[in-house]
């Protein structure tokens, strides 16, 4: 699986503002990224919980000159006609954040529910293997911990493949590793911080 970065104009070293392209994104960056051949300059953005969508939707932002919306499914519907009137008038794409497309919205204007039905959708999906390891790897990294591979992988064997989990899992061991004062991680102490977080489907499996 090959992985991009895509960076925000943002001050050296912030590296959380790396989206990691996976095959599980992959496409939806793609069409993300043809925003000037869509029929209509509106995208929307989906995907679980902190999946990215949202740091995703600033890097087009940033790249276009467009604009956003985040959790454009609870925005004011009025504003979030006029927005979308305003993008097409202006020839400047308007991205949209939401957990699901708008099917699942509760839209009450009819005009503003068709012109979210004439937006593209660019769907993010759950981790795959190799992107959930690289995901991992960033968030050790971030937190300044020390694991070598093999953690890495033990670690991913064992907790949900959601983003969510992980960066729930990269939180738990950089808050033991600084209750401990040593940030240096083994399989003993990541099996023991993830079982008292909850974090871990397999407690008891073997190393």
């Amino acid at each position: 699986m090959s992985q991009l970065s895509l960076p925000l104009a943002r001050p050296p070293g912030a590296r959380e503002d790396r989206f990691l392209i996976g095959e599980s994104n992959a496409q939806a960056v793609q069409l993300l990224e043809r925003w000037a051949t869509w029929p209509v300059l509106t995208g929307i953005i989906t995907g679980p919980r902190k999946s990215g969508r949202s740091l995703l939707a600033r890097t087009m932002v940033a790249r276009s000159g467009g604009t956003m919306i985040d959790d454009a499914d609870r925005t004011d519907e009025v504003a979030l006609f006029h927005a979308w009137n305003a993008a097409q008038a202006d020839h400047r794409p308007l991205f949209l954040v939401a957990e699901r497309a708008p099917p699942s919205w509760a839209v009450r204007l009819p005009d503003l529910r068709s012109r979210l039905g004439a937006s593209v959708v660019a769907q993010i999906g759950p981790p795959d293997d190799a992107l959930a390891h690289d995901l991992l790897a960033q968030l050790i990294d971030r937190h300044e911990l020390v694991a070598q591979p093999d953690i890495v992988a033990w670690i991913l064997r064992r907790i949900e493949r959601t983003h969510l989990a992980i960066l729930r899992t990269a939180e738990a061991l950089e808050e033991d590793a600084s209750r401990r004062g040593n940030r240096r991680l083994s399989i003993p102490t990541a099996r023991a911080t993830l079982t008292t977080a909850g974090l871990l489907r397999e407690p008891d499996a073997q190393i």
